[in-house]
C-alpha cells in the first residue's frame, strides 16, 4: 500500500477514491480530476432520481464511463464497486481519523438541510429528526458504516494486483498528495 510520500508512476489516469460517508470523497476527488487533468463523474448524481430513487440506467452509465481514457470517481455503490476496481489504476483510501469524518459529517447534513440545498435531481437531505427514525439517515449511515473501509480496501490489494492503492490517513496527507499530482501534470 502507498502513502502521500510516494510518487506514481505513471501517472494516474481512471482514479477511484474511497473512504466513509463525510470524510471528503467528492471534494478529494474533484481536486485529483483537476490535478491530473481527467473528468470527475458523482456517482451520487448518476446514481440518485427524484425521490432518492435509483435511476435505472445507473450501472449502464457507470461502465460508459469507466470505458473511457480518463476519470476520477468516487469508490461507492456494491452494484458497481466490481467494475469500477476493474477499470481503475488507482485508489485513494481516505483513511482519516472516525472523529474528523463524524464532524465534517455532522456540519455537512446540518448545512445542506437548513439551507435546503438540492443535492441531485431536487433531492434534500430529510429533517434532522428522521436521524431517529429512519436506519438510512445519511448520520445513522455514517456511523454504521464506519468500518466498512477498513476491511474491504486492504483486501483490494490481493483480489485486484494491478490496483495502486494509496492510503491517506490526514488532510495534511491529502495535500500533499493532490499537491505532488499537480506538480508532476504541470
Amino acid at each position: 500500500m502507498l502513502d502521500a510520500e510516494d510518487v506514481l508512476d505513471p501517472p494516474p489516469r481512471r482514479v477511484l477514491v474511497a473512504g466513509t460517508a463525510g470524510v471528503g470523497k467528492t471534494t478529494t476527488a474533484r481536486r485529483v480530476a483537476r490535478a491530473i487533468g481527467a473528468p470527475h463523474t458523482e456517482l451520487d448524481e448518476m446514481y440518485h432520481g427524484p425521490g432518492w430513487t435509483v435511476l435505472p440506467d445507473f450501472e449502464a452509465r457507470v461502465d460508459e464511463m469507466t470505458a473511457t481514457p480518463t476519470w476520477v470517481c468516487e469508490w461507492q455503490y456494491r452494484g458497481v464497486r466490481h467494475l469500477l476496481v476493474e477499470r481503475a489504476d488507482t485508489l485513494v483510501w481516505l483513511d482519516l481519523p472516525r472523529s474528523v469524518a463524524f464532524v465534517r459529517l455532522l456540519r455537512r447534513t446540518v448545512r445542506r438541510r437548513l439551507h435546503r440545498t438540492e443535492l441531485w435531481n431536487g433531492n434534500v437531505e430529510p429533517p434532522l429528526w428522521t436521524f431517529f427514525t429512519r436506519k438510512e439517515h445519511i448520520l445513522r449511515w455514517g456511523i454504521a458504516k464506519r468500518n466498512e473501509m477498513r476491511e474491504r480496501v486492504p483486501s483490494l490489494a490481493d483480489d485486484a494486483p494491478h490496483l495502486r492503492i494509496v492510503r491517506l490517513r490526514s488532510q495534511r496527507e491529502v495535500e500533499r498528495f493532490v499537491g505532488q499530482l499537480s506538480t508532476r501534470t504541470e
